[in-house]
Parts: structure tokens; C-alpha cells; sequence
């Protein structure tokens, strides 16, 4: 049986990975977490009583933890996914986020070195945010883009991605890098835009809050994908013939800006009078405005598509939003 390690599997994206290989494979899978990680987005898998999804403590910042789970698993397959991920909070806390994404990402692909795991497939998840500020004429952005980051988040992934393809050429390290543009649905974390809306319009509907949505920047373009098709793309660049080394763009086909967004949310949703009001918190320092992929080099070696639409997946995450907020204990802080 393959086994297959995914980091960061209390996130979005990893709990989203679980649920694919789970329907998808026969494998097994693990996960890594750390010990004060929120077990909210696998509550589900923890629940089975089949036991799926094995959770294992480590940290990426933990040499011997990570050394220890992966001599123990010797896995066929990683999905690491697992980084601080949040480009607004980078500014607040660059150095962690230097650290976790960048030497964890080392220390993560160090230890397979040592331990010799060269039939070991690992999937490192870059961001389009390595792209950041890009000129119009640029668009839609190629794998050859270059990089011009605008939040130490950015920068973060900028070692990420360049670390991932040292280790293929350097040591023959069996990674694939891959530079994911927006992509949203149920379990994203409110830090982020769409879902801070989401979750803001469902605070109104329950009269939770007053009618006002505050917002950052409504003038960022961005493509957007659903976090479903994403975890798919993940899989296939993994098991669609990888080639060691590679390096792919890929994002939905669905491309509007913040505020168009915004307004696609509050058409779903049930309060027809409200208030928008600019938020200076929720602006960044410099903002990646312009962030609309050319995926043709991965689909073209793949054949994978985005089949998700955008309004099932801002309906998906409204509803999502609307469920958390009737629960008795649901507490708020943005």
C-alpha cells in the first residue's frame, strides 16, 4: 500500500487534501501537526472511526521531529504543504514566517537527504506570490515570470521555491514546485479577504453585527480557483508522470477583482441593505494587484482543469461561514 505524508494537515488545503486521497486512493495517509494546532478542519477525519488519516505531532522547526516521522513512515509520497501562510500577518511577524517557510522547507527536505529517500515523491507548495507587483504587460504570468515580491511572506516563498528545485538538482530530491494562485471554499481562514467577507456577511444575516462590511483594497485583480480543484492539481503533479525539478503556475480560470468578489458574495446572500466600509488594518504595505496565471504548461502535462465555478465556490464558502456562526460557542475577532 502507498502511504502518502501530508504537512499542514489541520490547514485548509491539507484538511481538502485528506478528503481527495481518502475518495481518490486506497493509500495511506498521515498527517503532520503540531501540538497547539486547531484540529477544527479534520474534526471530521479524527471522528472516523476507520481511522483514515494517522495525525502525528511534529514541527517543521524541529529537525528531530520531522527525522523521526519520516523514518518511521517512509512515505511515497508529501504533500507539504504546511507554512505561515497568511501574506497580511507576514508583516507583523516576518522572521517567523522566514523561518517556518523557508529553513522548515530545508530542514523538511534535509532530512529525506539523510535518510536516503530517493523514490519519494514531494509536492512543495510555492505561491503566486513569488510574482508579486507585475507589470499589466506581463500577464497572464508564465513560469519564467520574474520574481518581485511584496510581503516578507513573498520573500518566504521565494526560498521555498528555490530550496524545492536545489534539492532536485543538487541531491536528486524527487520535488515538484508548485505556485498556486488564489484559491478559496469552505475552511479558509478569515485573515484572508473573501472569507473575511463571507464570514462578515453571515455575522449580518444572524444579526450579529451591524450592516457595515469593512474592506481592504476592492481594486486588487485577482484569478480565482476553489481549493477542491486544487488539491487535485496537487495530486496529479504528482502522480501525472512527474518529471524531478519541474516547476508549474496554477489557478482557477476565473478572474475578477476584490470588490467584484465582494459583490458576487453579497448577491448570494440574504441582506439587501448594507454599508461598505474601508478598513486601513486590512490594507498591506504593498499589495500583489495584479495576479492572473498562464496554468497552460501544467494542464498541458497533466490534462488537469479547473471544474469547480467560482459562484459554487463563494456559495459553498458563505454557507460555510453560516453554519460556524450558529454555533453556541462562535467567537469573532475580525
Amino acid at each position: 500500500m502507498k502511504k502518502a505524508l501530508i504537512t499542514g494537515v489541520t490547514g485548509m488545503v491539507g484538511s481538502h487534501m485528506c478528503d481527495f486521497l481518502i475518495k481518490k486512493t486506497n493509500w495511506q495517509i498521515y498527517g503532520i501537526c503540531r501540538w497547539r494546532s486547531n484540529p477544527e478542519n479534520v474534526s471530521h477525519l479524527i471522528a472516523d472511526k476507520k481511522q483514515k488519516v494517522k495525525f502525528l505531532y511534529a514541527d517543521l522547526n524541529d529537525f528531530s521531529s520531522i527525522l523521526k516521522v519520516l523514518k518511521m513512515i517512509k512515505p511515497d509520497y508529501i504533500f507539504h504543504l504546511a507554512a505561515q501562510s497568511f501574506p497580511k500577518t507576514s508583516f507583523d511577524i516576518p522572521l517567523d514566517t522566514l523561518n517556518t517557510n523557508i529553513i522548515g522547507t530545508a530542514n523538511l527536505l534535509e532530512c529525506i537527504k539523510m535518510l536516503g529517500l530517493k523514490k519519494t515523491w514531494i509536492q512543495i507548495c510555492s505561491s503566486s506570490e513569488v510574482f508579486g507587483r507585475v507589470p499589466k504587460d506581463k500577464l497572464p504570468i508564465n513560469e519564467e515570470c520574474n520574481f518581485h515580491p511584496a510581503s516578507p511572506y513573498a520573500i518566504s516563498k521565494i526560498g521555498t521555491d528555490l530550496i524545492g528545485r536545489f534539492y532536485a538538482q543538487a541531491y536528486k530530491i524527487n520535488t515538484i514546485t508548485t505556485r498556486m494562485f488564489t484559491h478559496t471554499g469552505p475552511r479558509r481562514g478569515d485573515v484572508f479577504a473573501e472569507s473575511s467577507f463571507a464570514k462578515q456577511i453571515a455575522m449580518i444575516e444572524a444579526k450579529k453585527i451591524k450592516p457595515i462590511i469593512k474592506v481592504g483594497n476592492l481594486k486588487s485583480l485577482r484569478t480565482y480557483g476553489d481549493v477542491r480543484d486544487a488539491v487535485k492539481a496537487y495530486y496529479m503533479s504528482l502522480t501525472k508522470k512527474p518529471i524531478r525539478g519541474e516547476y508549474y503556475n496554477i489557478g482557477g480560470n476565473y478572474t475578477c477583482t476584490v470588490g467584484d468578489m465582494l459583490k458576487e458574495l453579497l448577491s448570494i446572500s440574504k441582506i439587501k441593505k448594507y454599508k461598505i466600509q474601508k478598513d486601513k488594518s486590512r490594507l498591506r504595505p504593498i499589495d500583489a494587484d495584479l495576479q492572473v496565471p498562464d496554468v497552460s504548461k501544467f494542464s498541458n502535462h497533466t490534462k488537469w482543469k479547473p471544474e469547480i465555478l467560482f459562484r459554487k465556490t463563494m456559495t459553498d464558502l458563505l454557507n460555510y461561514w453560516r453554519k460556524k456562526v450558529k454555533q453556541s460557542n462562535f467567537l469573532s475577532l475580525r
